[in-house]
Formats: structure tokens, C-alpha cells, sequence
């Protein structure tokens, strides 16, 4: 057996998340049944650089998982996605690693995106892909007040009550907003995140959009390391893992 590394992409609108559990179906339970596939039916388990939860979409996943000699890039990538048929999942690449190599251990940084639309109406092509709000949001002032969030913090306030993460220390390296039309887009990037982290601060960076906080309230609730000094929780279908960073990259 030799270890390999998977670059996925995947829409999580069907799925109860990346991880497998005994009810539902999972992005790892349908990757682990289509490489058993290729080992004879022996159960392979897979090993993802982050653990979406439902709804959430993926276009920068990373898998590691170990699979028999003998099998070329080529076939396995090919032999998976015919495998995962009809689930919307896909594999873009695979490459050989180290046997001490890990997906999630690994991994030197994680970037998100999140997708807000603010168009009047109801979503139809981009439905399940964007959280749709019906109004707009003042981008200027929502910019103002993620600046309070980048840099070395306790996340505890934007931290979900099931995070199961050592400590809520961490750094945050980039929080972006774009706008184009009604389309607005947060490009988040750190080393790692907390459970819903990214979700809770674009759930609450929108209540500064709206007006109904002002931009001093969100360093405010950082300072408070208590969940219920912050924002809702932003809905999981905006959000998207993009990227998975390592040294070196095993698909450059």
C-alpha cells in the first residue's frame, strides 16, 4: 500500500457533512465505499484536512488515504470518480505522499468562502450555494469592522457551544470582503479554525451591513469570550472550503 492525496470538490447541500456517521449520507462514507472498490471491497478509511458540516461545499478539499501499489494516479482518480457516481463529488488530482503524510496534520493553512446575495429575489441557479438576504448590506462598514478580528485572539465568542478544539486561540491572517453587484464574498484565511468560526463572524459582520450594530460592537463582542456577546450563526450553504495549504504542495 502507498499513501495518496486527494484534491476534492464537492456540493454538501445533500450530505449530513464530510464525516461518517451511523445515520445519513457523508462525503467520507461515499469516497470510503468508492475505494473500497478498488481494494477488493476492503473497508479504506479516508482522512480529510477539515470536517464540513452539512450544507457546507468544498472546492479545495484534501484526503489522504493509503491504496494498493500498483494503481496509477491516473486510475485511481479516474476509477473514484466513476465510483462516486451520482453523488456530486469529484476528484480534481492525486498525488503521492509521504506514509507519515496527513491531510489534516499537515496542513499549514485553511481558506474559506463565504457567499452572501443580497438580490430581491429568491435565489434559483445560486440557491443552496449563497445565503440569500433581501436587502443590502453596507460593505464599507462590515469591512471596518472585520479589521477588529484579524490578528492572534481568543475566538471564544465566534466559537459553537459543540467545538471540541483545545483551546479558542487563534490567528487570523486575512478577512476580505468583495462586492460585485449583489454578490458580496468573504475570503477568510488562517492556520486553522474553530468550530463555525467563519460562520459566526459573517453572521455577525452582517448585523454591522444592516445597521443594527455599529462597526465598534464587533471588537467589543471579540473582547467579551462569550458566544452569546455575538452575531447568529451564518446558514451553512454559503460557505465553501477553498484551499488547503502545505509545505510543500503535493498537487504542484
Amino acid at each position: 500500500m502507498r499513501r495518496v492525496a486527494l484534491l476534492l470538490e464537492y456540493d454538501g447541500g445533500g450530505f449530513i457533512g464530510w464525516q461518517r456517521q451511523a445515520y445519513g449520507l457523508s462525503v467520507q462514507g461515499v469516497l470510503e465505499q468508492a475505494a473500497s472498490r478498488l481494494c477488493n471491497g476492503e473497508i479504506i478509511a479516508c482522512t480529510a484536512a477539515g470536517r464540513t458540516d452539512s450544507g457546507v461545499h468544498a472546492t479545495g478539499q484534501v484526503v489522504h488515504l493509503d491504496l494498493p501499489e500498483h494503481l496509477t494516479l491516473d486510475t485511481i482518480r479516474n476509477a473514484l470518480n466513476f465510483h462516486v457516481k451520482p453523488h456530486p463529488v469529484a476528484v480534481l488530482q492525486v498525488a503521492d505522499v509521504a506514509d507519515n503524510w496527513s491531510a489534516r496534520f499537515s496542513a499549514v493553512g485553511r481558506a474559506y468562502r463565504y457567499e452572501i446575495n443580497t438580490r430581491k429575489a429568491r435565489l434559483v441557479l445560486d440557491r443552496g450555494r449563497a445565503w440569500h438576504v433581501d436587502h443590502p448590506l453596507d460593505v464599507d462598514a462590515m469591512r471596518e469592522a472585520a479589521q477588529a478580528l484579524l490578528g492572534h485572539h481568543d475566538f471564544t465568542s465566534f466559537r459553537a457551544s459543540s467545538c471540541q478544539a483545545a483551546s479558542p486561540v487563534r490567528t487570523l491572517d486575512r478577512l476580505d470582503i468583495e462586492a460585485h453587484g449583489c454578490a458580496i464574498t468573504f475570503i477568510v484565511e488562517a492556520r486553522s479554525f474553530l468550530h463555525h468560526q467563519v460562520r459566526n463572524m459573517v453572521g455577525t459582520l452582517k448585523l454591522v451591513g444592516e445597521g443594527r450594530w455599529p462597526i465598534a460592537r464587533v471588537a467589543e463582542a471579540l473582547a467579551a469570550r462569550d458566544r452569546s456577546a455575538a452575531g447568529p450563526t451564518g446558514p451553512p450553504e454559503g460557505l465553501y472550503l477553498t484551499d488547503v495549504l502545505y509545505r510543500p504542495d503535493p498537487f504542484s
